[in-house]
């Protein structure tokens, strides 16, 4: 049996790809269009923590692990979060007063699936998240 020399003719063998008809999904430049993307948003500076949400892989931040700048993230300004903090007394090692911190949950935008908090200096704390290198 010869092969069809055509590219137009080929077909797989279990006939379920007709190789004849160009891939709907298929963009042939579209690494170097993501990988110009990553270099518009870091500004050429490469990152050692890129986080993605853990549920649908969403990029939430090009930075670190403590960020002020986040992309895909939504605060939940309804809910409050409390860690009670103690000082030491000045001079001494016993501890002194007591305050309460207050953080927000941090969600993904697209699935929501909470990602991190939100503290009262405006700073993201991620943990739950993959890394990745950028």
């Amino acid at each position: 049996m010869e092969l069809p020399t055509d590219s137009h003719e080929i077909v797989s063998d279990d006939d379920e790809i007709d190789y004849s008809v160009k891939p709907e999904f298929y963009d042939p430049i579209l690494d170097e269009k993501d990988e110009l993307w990553v270099r518009n948003k870091t500004k050429g500076c490469s990152s050692d923590a890129m986080l993605s949400c853990p549920a649908c892989f969403t990029t939430l931040c090009l930075d670190c692990q403590r960020a002020m700048f986040v992309v895909n993230c939504k605060i939940k300004n309804d809910q409050i979060l409390r860690q009670s903090e103690r000082k030491p007394r000045k001079g001494t090692s016993s501890t002194g007063s007591e305050r309460d911190v207050i953080f927000r949950p941090v969600c993904c935008s697209v699935c929501s699936t909470e990602v991190g908090v939100f503290d009262e200096d405006e700073v993201y704390h991620f943990f739950n998240v993959l890394p990745s290198e950028s």
